[in-house]
């Protein structure tokens, strides 16, 4: 007999379990609960939720409610609930509705990292290493019993949506081959130490605000992230500027290899910069950080104007060479 699940998920991170969820035949999935449809973007065009659109496209039941608050389910329809990066708040009576009760995908190695951000906090962090738990859902946040962990490595490239993706892929075939054992109850779940847990919060375009004070890997860290939403940004003449794509110029990384190729721009030099001073040099851009430590800026975008690569930005804003961002 199949085992029969709800889904709940949103954006990529779910939609990549869900995939996974999709391959196993002994599972059936009976509902996928996501988030209403979303006005995105300048043009405020209603956009579905990754999970959405993947359900759609397997003809899945899909619930969208804004609210789970007065939701009622039928407590014979499932026998679990998996739960992944949902974003919406999960009544205790929802959670007891289920007769396995529901059990959650976590972007952590938990108690570290609780809450709504824990990958992009092990990036800002400048972690080097990081993991998923498969863990039982209570009322409070992530603080349930724990089924399964594995642990991971951070490479030093990985922004949120490389690591993201990694992590959902390994999430997914971890979960699947934790449900048999928990269903059959050869897996027990383990109690958390609550006293080593930390928590996470909501991002927010102001947190991505650069302090050039601080040094230029603290800054790349938190560029990691918060790529790509909700970006790193400063203010130069009073207007917002998103730097979409940076470096410390110490540091070469694999992905920037190809870059240096194809774009002949050689080897680096180390600029000792005042923090938050630009330095323009051959169609390239610097700024400097904290620590005596300076970024290459390879990808910017102005306010009100269209994304730009340092080369273009460098060429079409003749003034921005040792102008002071803040």
């Amino acid at each position: 007999m199949k085992i029969k699940i709800a889904f709940f998920g949103t954006q990529d991170f779910a939609a990549t379990i869900l995939a996974g969820i999709l391959t196993d035949k002994s599972i059936s999935i009976e509902a996928v609960f996501t988030q209403p449809d979303r006005k995105v973007g300048r043009k405020q065009i209603l956009e579905e939720s990754p999970v959405k659109k993947l359900a759609l496209k397997h003809n899945l039941n899909i619930a969208q409610p804004e609210s789970l608050k007065n939701f009622e389910l039928t407590p014979s329809t499932y026998d679990l609930a998996v739960v992944a990066q949902y974003g919406l708040i999960i009544p205790k009576n929802i959670i007891e509705s289920f007769p396995r009760g529901m059990i959650n995908v976590h972007g952590s190695i938990l108690p570290k990292y609780r809450g709504a951000s824990p990958i992009q906090a092990s990036l800002i962090l400048g972690k080097t290493t990081t993991g998923i738990t498969i863990m039982l859902m209570d009322e409070l946040v992530d603080h349930g019993p724990i089924l399964a962990q594995k642990s991971l490595p951070i490479d030093p490239d990985d922004t949120f949506t490389t690591l993201a993706e990694k992590m959902a892929l390994e999430g997914s075939k971890l979960l699947l081959n934790t449900l048999p054992g928990y269903l059959d109850d050869s897996i027990s779940p383990q109690i958390q130490d609550h006293s080593q847990a930390t928590f996470t919060g909501l991002l927010t375009k102001e947190g991505g605000k650069i302090d050039f004070s601080k040094s230029a890997d603290e800054i790349y860290n938190l560029y990691r992230g918060l790529t790509p939403w909700p970006g790193v940004w400063c203010l130069w003449n009073e207007k917002r500027l998103k730097l979409l794509k940076i470096f410390p110029i110490s540091v070469t990384p694999k992905s920037r290899i190809l870059d240096f190729a194809s774009s002949k721009i050689g080897t680096k030099s180390e600029k000792n910069l005042p923090a938050g001073e630009v330095l323009v040099e051959n169609k390239r851009i610097f700024v400097g950080c904290g620590k005596n430590s300076s970024i290459e800026v390879l990808e910017l975008q102005l306010e009100g104007k269209n994304a730009m690569s340092a080369e273009v930005f460098a060429n079409g804003y003749k003034d921005l060479n040792r102008v002071k961002l803040v």
